[in-house]
């Protein structure tokens, strides 16, 4: 098996460097243990005048890192405009904020119909493409239009939202019909994967059975594989880090003093103005916790060309400041508030020197970082989990202390209680969950979803096309039918 996986970002190996985030944080291990190669952009933009579009190709581990110079002409509405700016909000349920033109969708579709070609590159006889993320919603589609009849598998890390929401997005039919020329289309959660079965049921008039769904593609199967962690690994990073410069002077500076953390881009998705706004109203609520603890917030920018982003960062700032001129005192600041990254290893060291961690998003697709604040964790004292029912990751980690992160007032009361939680009570929810983490790693997911794709793609080519199939148009239009009966997704 020659195995191609294909995202926007791709992340390097080096380890003091920042992880980019929670995609990347699962695909390297893949990458680095498996042989595969990763293709992604290489963050440079270039005319379309040079032949090879890679600007790089370099060996990790087992694998390697292929590097994309994307069309400059395509870039800004492919990224800022129609995944950023349409997919990403209606994907997290925020409709009031998609943002696309015309000419953001043609520039989506091109960069798409781009990175096929690019991808021509790795087709061997052997080669499974597996491709991540909203960025490539229709690039299966562009591979089939280029004869490319190896299997393709297509994995969302966001969270998939209810049929009214994603027909918000402009050409939200072109989209998902393109979709299907997936032979697996895989989900975070049962709730992702139904939600997609209830559109295509609806909005197409396909019926889904037992997972499965013909389209004029042929045969694609829906399933939900949560993403997991290398729980070990973690582990061990969070106990070397222990000695590491920045997690010393941090211990150091409390003063014996408590801590929670939070570690989030810059995103509405993430709850960053609840959160801060609920740990003012703990101190209010509590003015005995004054001194007693304090909250270290990682927020790296993100994303900053787009208004929606922009006027958060200006939001949040100004929250903070607001929280600490409020409680702070000249030897105390209650909020540390921090925009820049730090490499896998010694966020594992902040991780295991706070007693809370805060995860608390209005909607996440998973939420690797609430995996890796478990998994940090000292086993004899560890901290306190707060998670947000709306994250995927709250499905398996359910001895968190759960919260609605809409309700400011409950994640104050949540917090209080994280500290002063019993040392019994933290062990049994702890143990819970690090149980979760050991049965869903990053190990487990990488060979649930490739022996899945397998057996997907040998369906396809077993079974016959159970519709009309018509000349194969430019783009994937909508399709008007299909059989079976409707049944429930799979789950792995």
């Amino acid at each position: 098996m020659s195995l191609v996986v294909v995202s926007n970002r791709v992340a390097r190996a080096k380890a003091n460097e920042p992880m980019t985030g929670g995609l990347a944080a699962a695909l390297l291990p893949v990458v680095q243990n498996n042989g595969a190669i990763w293709v992604g952009s290489s963050g440079h933009v270039r005319d379309n005048v040079q032949k090879d579009p890679f600007g790089e190709i370099e060996a990790v581990g087992s694998g390697a890192l292929a590097l994309l110079d994307l069309p400059a002409a395509h870039y800004g509405g492919y990224y800022e405009g129609f995944a950023n700016s349409a997919l990403w909000p209606a994907l997290h349920s925020r409709t009031d904020l998609i943002r696309a033109t015309r000419d953001d969708y043609h520039s989506y579709r091109e960069v798409n119909a781009f990175m096929a070609r690019a991808l021509l590159r790795f087709r061997k006889p052997d080669a499974i493409f597996w491709i991540q993320d909203y960025h490539f919603l229709t690039l299966g589609a562009e591979l089939r239009q280029l004869d490319v009849k190896q299997a393709i598998g297509f994995f969302l890390h966001t969270p998939w939202p209810s049929r009214a929401i994603i027909s918000g997005v402009p050409n939200h039919r072109e989209l998902v019909e393109a979709m299907l020329a997936y032979n697996l289309i895989g989900f975070q959660t049962e709730e992702d994967c139904s939600n997609f079965k209830d559109y295509l049921e609806v909005e197409l008039g396909l019926r889904v059975n037992d997972g499965e769904v013909s389209s004029r593609h042929g045969l694609s199967r829906l399933a939900a594989f949560p993403i997991g962690i290398d729980v070990d690994k973690f582990a061990a990073h969070a106990v070397k880090a222990m000695s590491h410069p920045d997690v010393s002077r941090l211990r150091r500076s409390l003063h014996g003093q408590r801590l929670a953390i939070g570690v989030d881009r810059v995103d509405y998705s993430k709850g960053l103005l609840n959160r801060v706004a609920a740990f003012d109203r703990m101190l209010t609520m509590q003015p005995s916790l004054a001194r007693t603890v304090s909250l270290l917030q990682i927020a790296t920018l993100s994303r900053g060309g787009i208004d929606a982003y922009g006027d958060l960062q200006e939001q949040l700032a100004k929250l903070v400041s607001d929280v600490n001129g409020r409680h702070g005192e000249v030897d105390w600041t209650p909020i540390r508030y921090l925009n820049k990254g730090f490499s896998q290893t010694v966020l594992a060291g902040l991780y295991r020197t706070a007693q809370i961690g805060l995860v608390t998003p209005l909607h996440d697709g998973m939420n690797l970082v609430a995996k890796e604040y478990v998994a940090a964790q000292n086993p004899a004292d560890p901290g306190v989990l707060v998670l947000s029912k709306f994250a995927g990751a709250a499905n398996e980690l359910d001895a968190a202390l759960l919260v609605n992160p809409n309700d400011i007032d409950g994640m104050a009361r949540a917090m209080a209680s994280a500290l002063t939680m019993s040392l019994t009570e933290r062990r049994l929810r702890w143990n819970a969950m690090m149980k979760s983490l050991r049965a869903g790693t990053v190990q487990q997911w990488f060979s649930d979803f490739i022996e899945a794709l397998h057996d997907a793609h040998e369906a396809r080519n077993r079974r016959p096309l159970a519709v009309r199939v018509d000349p194969t148009p430019a783009w994937p239009l909508r399709t008007t039918g299909g059989i079976g009966a409707a049944a429930s997704c799979r789950v792995h």
